[in-house]
């Protein structure tokens, strides 16, 4: 029993270890311990706890301010995932983040039915620039890249939340090949994204993002295509 209790002890100890790292990734800021145990529902010095023990393994650091960021020693682990696809799409994100001048993505859903970004690109000259940084995540449902992602997937692979209002829009997006979104992630953000279809690679898309679009949607989505397709030639599929 002792044994069982110790395990299930470690287990959830793990479990919030986690949890702290997600939450870092999809907030997108530095965030205080205080914030952060009330993110996990936990007493501070358990948090304070969780960190002391992130920390030491570089997952997780904090500035001057005693606020939270992710570490480096996340790129040591990130680096080997999906290796290939990141090092295929990573040369198109760019040359799409330069031309159109928006932050560009590759997004990939993960077993859990979240859309999670792998890997981005930020425009080298613009005059606003959008972070959008790698371990990004939200529901397939919301926003350009996660509903880009159900286009290229079977209805049955649909969430089940999935309203009749949005099931109308996904149905109208795959027609016309690529989806959009205004203020849905993050509020006042707008993206076009197009899905990505890969053998033995999960459902994903490439998407833009910024506070405004520089072309039509439909342009943008055609740039998107192309980049896709090249995606897919560099992959070797």
């Amino acid at each position: 029993m002792a044994t069982d209790a110790g395990s299930q002890a470690g287990s959830q100890t793990l479990s919030r270890g986690i949890r702290l790292l997600e939450i870092l990734a999809a907030t997108g800021r530095n965030l205080s311990i205080g914030e952060l145990a009330s993110e996990l529902g936990v007493h501070r010095s358990v948090a304070y706890r969780l960190l002391r023990t992130l920390e030491a393994h570089d997952l997780v650091t904090r500035d001057d301010g005693g606020l939270v960021a992710l570490g480096a020693g996340l790129a040591a682990l990130t680096s080997g995932v999906a290796q290939n696809l990141q090092q295929a799409a990573l040369p198109v994100l760019n040359e799409i983040a330069d031309e159109l001048g928006m932050t560009c993505l590759l997004a990939v859903r993960l077993d859990s039915g979240e859309a999670v970004t792998l890997v981005s690109a930020m425009p080298r000259q613009s005059v606003a620039v959008v972070s959008y940084r790698p371990g990004h995540r939200h529901p397939t449902s919301r926003g350009g890249p996660g509903k880009a992602i159900l286009l290229g997937v079977p209805e049955s692979a649909w969430p089940d939340d999935v309203s009749d209002d949005l099931r109308a829009e996904l149905v109208e997006s795959r027609a016309r090949g690529y989806a959009s979104s205004s203020d849905e992630v993050v509020p006042s953000l707008k993206s076009v994204a197009v899905p990505l279809t890969l053998p033995g690679q999960p459902a994903a898309s490439i998407a833009v993002i910024h506070v405004a679009l520089p072309r039509p949607e439909a342009e943008i989505a055609e740039r998107l295509r192309a980049g896709a397709d090249s995606v897919r030639r560099a992959y070797g599929r």
